[in-house]
């Protein structure tokens, strides 16, 4: 491609939103390098980047060539096709969600919408319900404010296949994003009814599948405890809060600097849970109101982060794995004091998830099934299970990046869900006198201490990309050990293992029931680590994974 080129034909073509016409004016020769030297990527996930101006940018030109692209796929696959489509609280978000429903409508494709920005879930939930042909959903989930992005689904509601998303992208390629894009007047769309926003009905419906997801079953417990809440200033606020005050959970504190929906995220500039300064301002009011619980989610409501008190009186953040085997470990346990347990239970995670799930879930008689690293993969496992006729099956889906997910409603990860179920799991232990950190221990007692880490590096730019992939290299050299463990085997998943797509991940199984994943992030320009060991306690535990992990860091130099 002519980069040059390129840049000059944006400079005249590129005039339909102001902020765009004035960067590109603005920008040096290594911007333009940037934001030009290729098209921003669309895989299973869709589409992420950095807002701005250019091929290799979000904004209404990739947004809406990528729409039509879609919107070609729907036509030459449906009948009468039609979408779904939902945003979040990042920037340009509702904006992005107009251009692509106004594109669907040029196309006659049924649109759709949303009213107000909404949880990520919601569209997975919508796709299925309203029977649409495909769900779009504008978000970049938990990235830094500068991103932004588009999630497709298939009909079913679970994110699009490898199969799907290599001919939405032939469409894509084959179009100019200036001259091949149809368009059309979002206002005028909705009063003539080309396009229709989603009714309180399709929301109330999606509210009463999380309720219906208590393992309670009539049983009592003591739901006055306070909880400190946090949506990070995303889509959580009115989901969440109405789910959990309908269940009864009313003492609730909403952390206020991050109530209200903004995508700048001005108090954390990573409103990620899993990472412990976005969790900040929430602790600060845990204490303020002594809170029992600190529930976060995170801008697309898909994840949950917590916190509780520890012995000392101080609040403990719990990670992803710890919270999946916790919930795990309770839902289990419930539906066989209930007699609720089908009878040939699964339990659906992620091969960089804690082993030790896979533990649990077999003292229960659960079958355990590993997929390839991202929610897309559970959700495809769900949809097997119902073409069988047995999502009755079904009983718990987690990865370790803080996404659950307890019924087969949608086909996502779903952080009210979680919140709600976190809040009665909380309850249940509590009305017992027991803590979620004793209910912790007992199992580390049980299944032997575990512990999962996740390290990120990330690699900005062409010149990055390249660097990851040379590191990626590095790693299929011969490998002896890691930080003295003895490597035992390695699966290279980019061969296809297991019945598992082909993927660029390694994983490392170490002696001593430890193991090293190495994978790019689908999403991200970053390489990550997953680091699991087993030992006999905590202390062990973090000096191996220390040397597993400064080990494994000099392949990065």
């Amino acid at each position: 491609m002519d980069i040059k080129k390129e840049y000059e034909r944006w400079l005249t073509n590129a005039i339909a939103d102001d902020d765009i016409v004035a960067e590109l004016k603005t920008l040096n020769d290594k911007e333009i390098e940037d934001a030009f030297y290729c098209n921003l990527s669309f895989g299973t996930g869709g589409l992420r980047g950095v807002i701005g101006a250019g091929i290799n940018r979000v904004n209404v030109y990739t947004v809406a060539k990528a729409s039509q692209g879609l919107a070609n796929y729907l036509k030459n696959n449906f009948k009468k096709p039609s979408i779904s489509i939902g945003y979040d609280s990042r920037i340009k978000s509702d904006m992005f969600a107009k251009v692509a429903a106004s594109v669907f409508a040029a196309n006659e494709i049924e649109v759709n919408i949303w009213p107000t920005l909404m949880p990520v879930p919601t569209v997975s939930f919508a796709t299925r319900y309203l029977h649409t042909s495909a769900g779009v959903m504008i978000t970049a989930s938990h990235n830094p404010s500068k991103y932004n992005g588009y999630k497709v689904y298939g009909a079913d509601g679970c994110q699009i296949t490898i199969e799907a998303a290599e001919a939405i992208t032939n469409e894509i390629e084959k179009l100019d994003i200036f001259a091949d894009i149809k368009n059309s007047n979002f206002e005028i769309g909705i009063t003539n009814g080309s396009i229709k926003y989603i009714t309180d009905e399709v929301y109330t419906a999606y509210v009463e599948q999380i309720k219906n997801q208590s393992v309670l079953f009539g049983e009592k417990v003591n739901k006055d405890f306070t909880i400190v809440y946090s949506p990070l200033n995303g889509t959580g606020l009115k989901p969440v809060t109405r789910t959990l005050n309908e269940m009864g959970y009313t003492n609730i504190i909403v952390v206020k600097e991050q109530e209200q929906p903004n995508g700048h995220f001005p108090t954390c500039p990573y409103p990620n849970p899993e990472i412990k300064e976005a969790m900040e301002l929430g602790i600060e009011y845990a204490k303020k109101y002594n809170a029992d619980l600190l529930l976060a989610t995170d801008p697309d409501c898909d994840r949950v982060g917590i916190a509780v008190k520890n012995s000392l009186g101080e609040y403990e953040l719990l990670t992803g794995n710890q919270t999946g085997i916790l919930l795990l470990d309770y839902i289990c346990k419930q539906r066989i004091k209930h007699s609720r347990m089908p009878v040939d239970p699964v339990m659906i995670k992620t091969i960089v998830t804690m082993d030790m799930a896979e533990q649990i879930a077999s003292s229960y008689g659960l079958q355990t099934i590993n997929v390839l690293t991202g929610f897309k993969y559970i959700g495809e496992q769900i949809a097997k299970l119902e073409l069988q006729n047995k999502t009755d099956s079904y009983i718990f889906g987690f990865e370790e990046s803080y996404g659950y997910l307890t019924g087969t409603y949608v086909r996502d990860k779903d952080g009210v869900d979680a919140s709600y179920m976190i809040c009665e799991m909380f309850s249940y232990y509590a009305t017992n006198r027991i803590s979620l950190l004793d209910k912790l221990d007992e199992l580390y007692n049980i299944y032997g201490y575990f512990i999962s880490t996740l390290h990120s590096y990330e690699f900005n730019g062409s010149a990055g990309f390249a660097k990851m992939k040379n590191i990626m290299q590095l790693f299929r050299g011969d490998i002896k050990d890691f930080g003295g463990k003895k490597v035992i085997q390695l699966l290279d998943y980019s061969i296809g293992l297991n019945g598992l797509p082909k993927s660029d991940v390694l994983k490392f199984i170490l002696e001593d029931n430890c193991s090293l994943v190495v994978r790019p992030s689908g999403t991200e320009p970053k390489l990550k680590i997953y680091i699991s060991v087993s030992a006999n306690d905590k202390n062990s535990a973090e000096k191996v994974e220390m040397k597993i992990s400064d080990s494994a860091e000099r392949y990065f130099k």
